[in-house]
């Protein structure tokens, strides 16, 4: 009978455990600022931002590096720590459960990381002033070499770039 309980409240245990793992994943991700050029984040309201006018001269495509917080880490730990301990007994349980939560924290931190990361375009763009800036954002916006477009350049030092 005591065993049986025990059993029950590993179960009850790994399966909370994968709960907050998967609660701590999703608010790690939720988190996530956007790159989009047609997306403001709260900090540009009600400022006012600088316009500038010039032509796209290149295109490049790339990607955001994704964050590295710690969210995934300390939720794949928890996760690999907690189905970790579900196996065997005595020494060997505590073996497996603390390779588990290491396991468990890389793996969770990978997630993370690929998560979080993002497509991006970096928009070269002599402006009509005769100056030459980048601007990396979202891919949402397609640009074209020789298209007009509007950066808008925020005092904050946030860009964006808008086709006309």
């Amino acid at each position: 009978m005591e065993e049986r309980t025990k059993e029950k409240n590993m179960k009850n245990i790994a399966h909370f455990a994968a709960a907050l793992g998967l609660a701590a994943l999703t608010i790690a991700t939720g988190c996530v600022s956007s790159d989009s050029g047609e997306v403001f984040s709260r900090s540009e309201t009600k400022t006012a931002s600088q316009i500038l006018y010039g032509t796209v001269t290149e295109v490049r495509q790339g990607k955001v590096e994704g964050t590295k917080s710690g969210v995934g880490a300390i939720a794949g730990g928890v996760l690999g720590g907690a189905t970790g301990h579900t196996i065997g007994g005595g020494s060997g349980n505590v073996v497996a459960t603390v390779g588990g939560a290491l396991a468990g924290a890389l793996i969770g931190n990978a997630v993370e990381k690929g998560v979080t990361g993002s497509k991006a375009v970096q928009v070269t763009v002599k402006l009509d002033t005769g100056k030459e800036i980048q601007v990396v954002q979202g891919t949402d916006i397609p640009f074209a070499v020789g298209q007009r477009v509007r950066v808008i350049y925020s005092p904050g030092g946030h860009s964006r770039v808008q086709p006309l």
